[in-house]
């Protein structure tokens, strides 16, 4: 099996880069991916939103008119959430949404996603140091031989600002440091687009490298 490869984004559309077999010759888990997904959009979500209920509203308790001769049904408290300012019934309250997900399970889901990218030859290679200063005339016209679709561009956690700001202001464009991409975000982009740093970065998260070293 060959190994896998990354188009060198700005180059000739022969240059090619090596890929880790390891991490990027994953075979695709659908189950491990969705339940990866599922735990890193729950955990974006703030959970709190919150609703009174009908002992929590600001009510008078006296009633609203008296028991008999008014001709209106017999009137209860005003708190109830029929009535107009009365509590909710059902609303939502604060809560999590946290999902657990095993280390393994999540490094397996992480190098299915991106192995699925060099499965379709939708990632490349870029080099941050082509931008001394933010060029987004630059940053499109390197897109422009590579593809069509949603593209996410990971940068490295330090030092590469005007890649970033190249590429941020094109349409269906989006720009990640290799810290803040999740698979939620490798999997929905049409088109991946790393830096070296993020590339070292996500292979040694991926492969477990990363977890090893912060314990020694």
């Amino acid at each position: 099996m060959a190994a896998p490869k990354a188009q060198v984004l700005g180059g000739a559309k022969s240059a090619k880069a090596d890929l880790d077999a390891t991490v990027f010759g994953e075979k695709f888990h659908m189950s491990l991916v969705h339940e990866a997904v599922r735990a890193e959009l729950n955990a974006r979500r703030a959970g709190t939103s919150s609703t009174k209920t009908r002992g929590e509203v600001a009510m008078t308790g006296g009633k609203a008119f008296r028991q008999k001769g008014t001709g209106r049904a017999r009137a209860g408290a005003l708190s109830t959430p029929s009535r107009i300012g009365g509590g909710i019934a059902f609303g939502p309250r604060p809560r999590g949404y946290t999902v657990k997900v095993n280390r393994k399970a999540r490094r397996r889901a992480l190098r299915a996603a991106l192995s699925l990218h060099a499965d379709r030859g939708s990632v490349a290679i870029c080099d941050p140091s082509k931008w001394e200063t933010p060029s987004t005339k630059q940053a499109a016209a390197a897109l422009a031989d590579f593809g069509e679709g949603r593209a996410l561009i990971v940068i490295g956690p330090d030092g590469e600002e005007a890649c970033a700001k190249s590429f941020r202001n094109i349409r269906g464009v989006s720009v990640l440091t290799s810290d803040q991409v999740g698979v939620a975000d490798i999997i929905g982009a049409a088109r991946l687009i790393l830096s070296q740093a993020a590339l070292d970065h996500l292979t040694a998260l991926a492969s477990g490298a990363a977890k090893q070293e912060a314990a020694e």
